[in-house]
């Protein structure tokens, strides 16, 4: 291949028309990233998280230096360096958390098509050129005189670096960026940028090694230009650099965001400022739309997409998606918030664990606590499609704990019945209950909800006899006894009838349980209750609030399978530990790029699978309260619709 196609357009024509659209610009991109060129990687790439460590002798110093010298010797724009490189990543921070939100949404949304994990895992170092740029700054003010003791303002510097920029710099990028799609340079450098389809505004800035010096010199001409002629003041490379930022995070997010209203009342404009809808473009044809921020350029030499304006206008008309299955969570511990898909992207494709850097964060976690005793409105996390279906996950802003707090019972049912509200103006067929929004003393597994509001079309969904169904085929046929440990509910008491009813004994350490089970079984059936029972069962069934103490008594090699929404603390390095409740996704589920809570990728919750599994089926029923839909029929519809169940039980997983 000596010239890429114009578009994929052209390559489906050929190809067997659009089905083949994604599959083959998934072939080509991989054919073209086969030849990666000399300086591809970063250098401090074996590093890993632990790569700003090398600004420390620079960060130390300017700190140093501005406390100790002569106010006369202080040195600002030296010292404010760190604290911009920050500024930058709070900066980028807010616009994928911005980004994520509006295309879960759907409103102005640009590409329809889904972000996978592998486009996050290959974003996930999208603040190595901050670093980057931060050392040249730092070698910039030891090797450069004129760097030192700028002043904050000059007007004649901002004026220098705007003209520079509009003219040379978006000229030069213009024909860099030509010259890049050339097959010899993009099959080394600048395929492994356009491998996301789908961009995302931190794909912005997502390039090969090799590629971040040839625009940092770009770039650097305002910058230099400046300081040599002692017109540059931290002003001017504040803003210039803060001006890269906002464009380049502009125009890789997947919404549109510029209101027709500016081009109608300055139509000049169109040819100054580029729109994300104009960028996109460019990652779906390639051959088109390659000027920096300013189309000027693609218009002078007609490479302007033919269908920029009517992209634009349509993405602006494009309103908020109507989802057919609403999963409603909530928040877990108070780290979890980064843990969102709304939040770091990195973590958030990965289950849910305590990670050193955020205990650094505490002040943001602390303020993010606060804001959530105040800000009560639920919000959509993640969109997923499925078989024709709109999925998406919403978010209650409380943690955990406070759903343990029974004074906090009134404000937590308001807001899960504002959110039931919200999904049935949505036109939402099916809303399922996740984690504690499904607690007994809460809301009886939403039967609560259900008698207030006598007139719901949408069908509440606890997701018990999904759960009873993975926890009874996670028990071997052949198991003679189990324990059932902690606080009878209504899975407890189903999972133990079936299990008698499969002839396996069931013990029960805690009379309530076995006085209300022995209620449900005939007399043929009590034999297989035992009680009071020991704790030599190697096949321990955990519900809520089975304590330490308990876990510590079960035979070496024990099996614990939670029963609960949360999972027991493994305490255990000599005994199996299953997952919660949960499935593995198939294939064709869509637009899974985060993990649920602590569930490895692609694995979800057996409520959230069962919330999916009764929109699909039509069964208009509501699975709540006592009501305990047939376990047999949704466990034969979840593999039948291609989940498979999900179950960690190796000793070396938990020692990892």
């Amino acid at each position: 291949m000596h010239l890429l196609p114009r578009s994929y357009t052209q390559i489906c024509c050929i190809f067997g028309g659009a089905s083949s659209f994604f599959l083959l610009s998934k072939v080509c991109i991989i054919n073209m990233a086969s030849k990666p060129g000399i300086l591809t990687n970063w250098p401090w790439k074996p590093l890993g998280n632990f790569k700003w460590v090398i600004l420390t002798p620079w960060i130390a110093h300017s700190t140093y230096s501005f406390l100790v010298n002569d106010p006369k010797e202080k040195d600002l724009g030296y010292f404010l360096i760190f604290p911009y490189l920050m500024v930058r990543v709070l900066h980028d921070q807010i616009w994928i958390t911005l980004s994520r939100h509006r295309t879960a949404t759907g409103k102005t949304r640009i590409l329809d098509k889904s972000i996978e994990f592998d486009q996050v895992d290959r974003e996930s170092n999208w603040d190595d050129q901050i670093l980057f740029n931060g050392l040249l700054f730092y070698m910039g003010q030891t090797l450069i005189p004129e760097a030192s003791q700028m002043p904050l303002w000059r007007i004649d510097g901002v004026v220098i670096t705007a003209l520079l920029h509009a003219g040379a710099v978006e000229f030069l990028y213009y024909w860099l960026h030509r010259a890049l799609h050339h097959h010899f340079l993009y099959s080394r450098y600048h395929s492994h940028h356009h491998s996301s389809i789908v961009t995302e505004p931190i794909t912005s800035v997502i390039h090969p090694f090799a590629e971040h010096i040839a625009y940092f010199l770009l770039f650097a001409i305002p910058l230099y230009t400046t300081v040599i002629t002692k017109t540059a003041s931290i002003a001017s490379v504040a803003g210039y650099l803060t001006y890269i930022d906002f464009m380049n995070n502009l125009g890789h997010c997947n919404f549109e965001c510029i209101p027709k209203a500016i081009f109608s009342a300055f139509p000049f404009l169109k040819y100054f400022m580029y729109t994300p809808s104009f960028h996109s473009l460019h990652h779906t044809q390639f051959r088109t739309n390659y000027s920096l921020f300013m189309p000027i350029y693609d218009y002078v030499y007609g490479t302007m997409d033919k269908t920029t304006d009517t992209t634009y206008e349509e993405s602006l008309k494009r309103e908020e998606s109507s989802p057919d299955v609403v999963h409603l969570t909530h928040l877990t511990t108070p780290e979890s918030i980064y843990h969102l898909r709304l939040g770091f992207a990195s973590l958030a494709s990965k289950p849910q664990s305590s990670t050193w850097y955020l205990y650094l964060m505490w002040p943001f976690t602390l303020w993010s606590v606060l804001i959530t005793w105040f800000y009560a409105q639920t919000f959509v996390m993640e969109r997923n499609a499925f078989k024709m279906l709109n999925l998406q996950s919403w978010v209650i802003p409380r943690f955990h704990v406070q759903y343990l707090f029974k004074w906090q019972n009134e404000t937590l049912n308001k807001l899960i019945e504002e959110a039931i509200l919200q999904a049935e103006l949505s036109k939402a067929k099916v809303l399922s209950l996740g984690l504690s929004n499904q607690g007994d003393s809460l809301n009886k597994y939403g039967e609560l909800y259900i008698k207030r509001l006598p007139e719901l079309k949408i069908k509440v969904v606890d997701g018990s006899s999904l759960v009873v169904a993975i926890v009874l085929n996670s028990i071997p046929k052949e198991a003679s006894q189990v324990l059932l440990c902690g606080k009878p509910n209504k899975v407890s008491y189903a999972i133990a009838s079936a299990l008698c009813e499969r002839g396996t004994k069931v013990t029960t350490m805690y009379k309530e349980e076995y006085e209300k089970l022995q209620l449900r079984l005939s007399n043929e059936l009590k034999k297989n209750l035992v009680f009071p029972g020991s704790y030599t069962a190697k096949i321990w069934l955990v519900g809520e609030e089975c304590n330490e103490a308990e876990q510590k008594k079960a035979p070496k090699g024990s099996l614990f399978i939670p029963i609960s929404q949360f999972p027991p603390k493994k305490l255990r390095r000599d005994c199996f530990y299953h997952s919660t409740p949960a499935m593995i996704a198939p294939p064709s589920l869509v637009n899974v790029d985060s993990c649920e809570n602590w569930l490895p990728r692609r694995v979800m919750s057996a409520c959230r699978v069962a919330g999916i599994l009764h929109a699909l089926e039509g069964w208009n029923i509501n699975e709540c309260g006592n009501v305990m839909f047939s376990v047999d029929k949704i466990w034969q519809a979840s593999l039948q619709h291609g989940f498979r169940p999900f179950k960690i039980n190796s000793l070396s997983s938990i020692q990892n």
